[in-house]
């Protein structure tokens, strides 16, 4: 996984001794995280890069590499005089693990530090109306398989993040809104997640983990664009100038609560007529007449089918979703100057039918706003709020690696 370089930083305002052993750590790490892949740059290569001394740099990389964060690759000589230097790369024996919490299943992953994927595996389950601890006991359980499996070929998983189809608060563990979970005011115990590992476990929106995982994998260089999220609920990301645009209090771009129908139906949220009442997956599978009480997966190959074979309530039902995903993508891409917008969840499954109507509700309605190329299919997949939550956690280590020294 390559990740962008932290700016310059040994020329800051000076603080304490540590403070600024601090931040070269990381401006070093994250030299050597955002090398181009399979590329390893030496000491030397490094201390081009960052300004800082060769003494300097020989210091820092023995301490990360004494933290487990580096390893030495032998000897390369490209683009160097003299002696063959050693090059530097992240260590594939440590880990961080994304992990999440949706309507009907949990889901968790591993990635190592260079942003191989080691294990991922999703276990359906009807979590609404559960209470927060069993359902944190059950993904405890999936993280401590996901542990183990890995453990056996040496990784340690230091750290990582869960996403959750919610409004999260800003003490970082603290869910205020979920409805299709129906969870307020919840206070989530993060460590009993991955306990022993020396890192705390981060809490994210769902849709903004996935925004994250599509703009690190996301082709070309597109750094700003709306990623829209179809599970049970629908959720909304906000990318602009490669940054995630969450708000004044990291709630913004909930698009599945623009009002699309004002006439239409109750939402979870408490409102009326929300796009989640045309669009979410519950609503698309009723209005395809597809029984209530099937399995997620189970519904979604049923209603896959109906649409191959032509069923006209299948279509409808998709077409109808879709025509109403445009509304609520037109608002929000005047109101936030977005011309590309990513589709993840079921609206990435769907796409043979629903894009039809949804580029059609953006001509009517935005005409000229989103061209036709510029509506995408998320190149993370279905695993980006996961991937999503595990890169986040692993920036996070890039730019405060000390924490693993204390």
């Amino acid at each position: 996984m390559r990740l962008p370089a932290p700016a310059f930083r040994e020329s800051v305002a000076p603080g304490s001794m540590v403070d600024v052993r601090r931040s070269n750590l990381a401006l070093v790490l994250g030299a050597i995280a955002g090398s181009d892949p399979g590329l390893h740059p030496t000491r030397a290569q490094v201390s081009a890069a960052t300004g800082l001394t060769k003494a300097s740099v020989s210091s820092l990389v023995l301490d990360l590499l004494e933290a487990g964060l580096l390893r030495e690759l032998g000897l390369t000589a490209r683009g160097e005089r003299g002696r063959p230097g050693v090059g530097l790369a992240l260590n594939t024996l440590r880990a961080v693990m994304g992990m999440e919490i949706n309507v009907d299943y949990i889901a968790a992953g591993v990635l190592d530090l260079s942003g191989t994927i080691l294990f991922k595996e999703v276990r359906e389950c009807d979590n609404r109306g559960a209470q927060p601890d069993s359902v944190l006991a059950e993904l405890a359980l999936l993280a401590a398989r996901a542990r183990s499996t890995v453990g056996e070929q040496g990784v340690e998983v230091v750290g990582g993040g869960l996403a959750v189809p919610g409004l999260t608060g800003p003490g970082r563990a603290r869910i205020l809104a979920a409805p299709n979970l129906g969870w307020t005011d919840v206070d989530l115990d993060l460590g009993a997640l991955l306990p022993e590992a020396p890192l705390v476990v981060s809490l994210f929106n769902e849709a903004n983990a996935a925004a994250l995982a599509e703009l690190r994998h996301r082709p070309g260089d597109d750094a700003d664009f709306l990623f829209v999220s179809g599970e049970v609920g629908v959720g909304g990301g906000l990318v602009v100038g490669g940054e995630l645009f969450t708000g004044p209090a990291g709630n913004a771009g909930e698009v599945g609560h623009v009002v699309v129908d004002p006439g239409g139906n109750r939402c979870s949220c408490g409102g009326t007529g929300c796009l989640e009442t045309v669009a979410g997956q519950d609503a698309i599978f009723a209005a395809a007449g597809l029984p209530p009480g099937t399995g997620r997966s189970a519904a979604m190959r049923s209603l896959l089918d109906a649409l191959a074979g032509g069923n006209a309530q299948a279509r409808a039902a998709v077409e109808r979703a879709g025509t109403h995903l445009g509304i609520a993508v037109a608002s929000t891409a005047r109101v936030m100057d977005i011309g590309a917008v990513v589709l993840g969840g079921h609206f990435a499954v769907l796409d043979e039918w629903l894009k039809g109507p949804l580029l059609a509700g953006l001509a009517r309605y935005a005409p000229g706003r989103v061209a036709d190329g510029d509506v995408t299919v998320a190149a993370a997949g279905e695993w980006g709020a996961v991937l999503g939550a595990a890169g986040s956690a692993l920036r996070s280590l890039v730019d405060a690696p000390y924490l693993l020294q204390e």
